[in-house]
């Protein structure tokens, strides 16, 4: 078991006597010196955990997950990222951190993102109740030059709308890429220039389609065999580039 008991013990016992390891861990992070894969692309895995309760599975999943030289990082809330940095998974991975995880922009912060040396903010687009903040949220981490990592409504009726709207937010669309479902049309992939990241297993057509560099996989879409399921999607992302 790759989060055995002494491991798994050991992260509850710093978790409850030292706080300051998490800071520590932070600043100690092995950063990795671009973005992108040698192939041009990125694969990241996230924390479905409002579908997964227990957190040790959770972590599980993402360790194994993580463990394939294929996944490039992870986009997490601070709890998670914070386990992770504690169990020594996240050096030379990429690591985007969620701003609004419940839909309110309650996570991390433009700066705070900074100052923990993680390479983005990944935040959901809501056009009537997010945009401002999404907007205010690109804005400040394009002056700070981290990715914005947009994910969009799974409506394919407002896709497209929602496309126009997310490219346009902020000052600047110079570090801004978007998420959007696996099942996203061609003519939405057309609708922008902007790099695109895929929220699941698309289609081989939709992984070769220009704008497309990558994909975000959840733990709950990885499944029981999340060893399996990872080098499925690697295999993909690899043929389709």
């Amino acid at each position: 078991m790759i989060l055995g008991d002494e491991r798994w013990q050991e992260l509850l016992h710093t978790r409850a006597t030292n706080p300051g390891a998490v800071r520590q861990a932070y600043a100690t992070r092995k950063r990795r010196p671009q973005l992108l894969s040698d192939q041009g692309t990125l694969f990241l895995v996230t924390a479905d955990q409002e579908d997964l309760l227990d957190r040790r599975t959770l972590l599980e999943r993402l360790l194994v997950a993580l463990a394939n030289p294929a996944v490039d990082g992870i986009i997490g809330t601070p709890d998670v990222v914070e386990e992770l940095l504690l169990l020594h998974a996240l050096h030379d991975k990429v690591v985007f951190g969620s701003m609004n995880p419940d839909d309110g922009f309650t996570g991390y912060d433009a700066r705070t993102l900074v100052d923990c040396g993680l390479d983005g903010g990944e935040m959901r687009l809501r056009p009537a109740d997010t945009a401002q903040a999404c907007a205010d949220a690109v804005t400040e981490l394009a002056a700070y030059g981290l990715v914005a990592m947009i994910e969009l409504p799974e409506d394919p009726a407002s896709l497209g709308r929602a496309i126009t709207v997310a490219s346009a937010l902020g000052t600047t669309s110079a570090h801004t890429w978007l998420k959007l479902p696996a099942t996203s049309p061609a003519a939405v992939l057309g609708a922008t220039t902007l790099p695109v990241v895929l929220g699941g297993l698309p289609p081989d057509w939709t992984l070769s389609h220009g704008v497309v560099r990558g994909l975000v996989m959840g733990t709950t879409l990885l499944g029981g065999n999340v060893e399996a399921a990872v080098e499925a999607a690697a295999k993909a992302l690899e043929a389709a580039k």
